[in-house]
């Protein structure tokens, strides 16, 4: 059934045993879906929000209301992004429930929240090698470490779910699908009984999620693990399945808006080829791969998924990339 959205804090059911909850987020991108699901006499509860004191006002208000005569009994995180995991740590620690995640995303987690500033020199290299001035690289060390506060403290174990798994929650099995490029190890649980897949922001409905080379993995071709998963995510599932996003509202026709996700990707790696007639920098291409300006809210984003669109081009041989006496890379066609 499709489901009008529920206001923030709010539960509203769109399936037996499946609740939909929004939270809210300080970004242009105001929101995020989580799911409650029934898990016997509990509720197992699918990705987090950010920590942040908003947040934590409307789980103690579910916490202590409308959830409060069953337990929490595992908390899932699709992945590492603070929108999805920030919350984990405070709610396993408040409730005692279990932490399930994939290892990549919950290793890299842990990582992300030991960050500090000042940003090591290397990442300073990589972003100079993009084609960033010492003024915008002023800018992201000031900002460096800001993962570790909007993610509550991780549990220092947890359960490890991989591609394949079958979860048993309440009355219901959920398959654990992989995703990658938008993060390493993304799970998306599908449900066959229910017609229904949670996709985190593995298949959202109208924007794109971001795909970018990060300074930790310099030499990651994240574009062609998520082109292929694009590929791959609609061709285990039925065709009519309810895709349950982690941003905007429920719906069907997987396969074709992964269709439309993968023409995004080859219309910009076209702007791309075009763009590195001659020598270009990574900043260089933002014009011809983003509608929106980039400013100091979204270049580092912006910047790594530039990066990855010209080391897809590399990989495949098209580009050859050169790097100055200054330390900036230059790409171009071959």
């Amino acid at each position: 059934m499709r489901a009008e959205r529920p206001s923030d804090g709010e539960l509203l059911p769109v399936a037996p045993g499946v609740n939909w909850l929004r939270m809210p987020l300080p970004f242009v991108l105001n929101h995020i879906n989580l799911w409650l699901l029934e898990d016997g006499d509990g509720w197992c509860i699918v990705d987090t929000g950010i920590a942040a004191q908003t947040t934590e006002a409307l789980w103690d208000k579910l916490l202590t209301g409308e959830l409060a005569d069953r337990p929490v009994t595992r908390v899932i995180a699709t992945h590492l992004h603070p929108d999805h995991v920030g919350m984990a740590g405070w709610l396993t620690e408040r409730t005692g429930a279990r932490l399930l995640m994939t290892r990549s995303e919950y290793l890299s987690a842990r990582l992300l929240v030991t960050d500090e500033p000042p940003p090591p020199p290397e990442n300073l290299a990589f972003y100079r090698a993009a084609g960033m001035n010492d003024a915008q690289l002023e800018s992201y060390a000031g900002g460096y470490g800001i993962y570790r506060k909007i993610v509550s403290p991780l549990p220092l174990s947890y359960q490890r779910i991989e591609a394949s798994d079958v979860l048993q929650i309440g009355r219901h099995s959920w398959q654990v699908l992989i995703g990658r490029g938008h993060s390493p190890e993304h799970a998306c649980l599908y449900c066959a009984e229910l017609g229904l897949l949670i996709a985190g922001d593995q298949a959202l409905p109208t924007i794109s999620p971001n795909v970018s080379i990060w300074p930790t993995e310099p030499g990651a071709n994240p574009l062609q693990d998520w082109l292929e998963s694009c590929r791959e995510l609609p061709a285990q599932l039925p065709g009519d399945v309810l895709v349950l996003p982690a941003h905007g509202r429920l719906y069907t026709g997987l396969g074709v808006r992964m269709a439309q996700l993968i023409d995004e990707h080859e219309q910009a790696l076209d702007a791309a080829r075009a763009a590195c007639a001659e020598p270009r920098r990574a900043v260089d291409l933002f014009d011809a791969l983003f509608r929106g300006a980039v400013n100091g809210g979204n270049r580092i984003m912006a910047t790594g998924e530039s990066i990855a669109h010209l080391a897809y081009l590399e990989a495949a041989g098209e580009l050859q990339a050169h790097t100055d006496d200054g330390g900036v890379r230059w790409y171009q066609r071959s």
